[in-house]
């Protein structure tokens, strides 16, 4: 196969449109855009959503709801989850490493889902209250 063979598939191409080529064609005289008005003439357009001087559809409807753009900063991570760390030290470093936490995350926080069965040593990531008190039980300790 060479570049200069290569052609579409049998169909894939059409003609393009001829117009202002006599009464016959289906498409002389006007070429096919009508009688008078805005839409006719060389260079007459306006803008997308634009409706005649009417007001817009996008302006006549309220403005609803909000994206924070800080949104996905504060990532969860589920104490089942803390199984996979392969060390007993949980940081936020530790749990990129780990794929627990995506590397845009600028924080993280432990929440309760699940069980822990060894001591881990949590520092530098948030920790609610349920997931605190697991992680207390099975000997593991949290520093601030």
């Amino acid at each position: 196969m060479r570049l200069n063979t290569i052609k579409p598939a049998a169909g894939a191409t059409h003609a393009k449109k001829r117009v202002g080529r006599g009464i016959g064609s289906g498409l002389g005289k006007t070429c096919g855009r009508g009688h008078k008005g805005q839409k006719s003439r060389a260079g007459g357009f306006h803008k997308v959503g634009f409706e005649g001087g009417q007001m817009p559809l996008q302006r006549r409807l309220p403005k609803r709801g909000f994206v924070s753009p800080s949104n996905g900063e504060v990532a969860e991570v589920m104490l089942y989850a803390l199984k996979q760390l392969p060390g007993d030290q949980v940081d936020l470093l530790s749990l990129k490493q780990a794929g627990l936490v995506p590397a845009r995350a600028s924080a993280a926080k432990i929440v309760l889902s699940g069980r822990i069965d060894r001591a881990l040593t949590v520092q530098g990531v948030g920790v609610t209250k349920g997931a605190r008190a697991a992680i207390e039980a099975a000997g593991g300790k949290i520093v601030e």
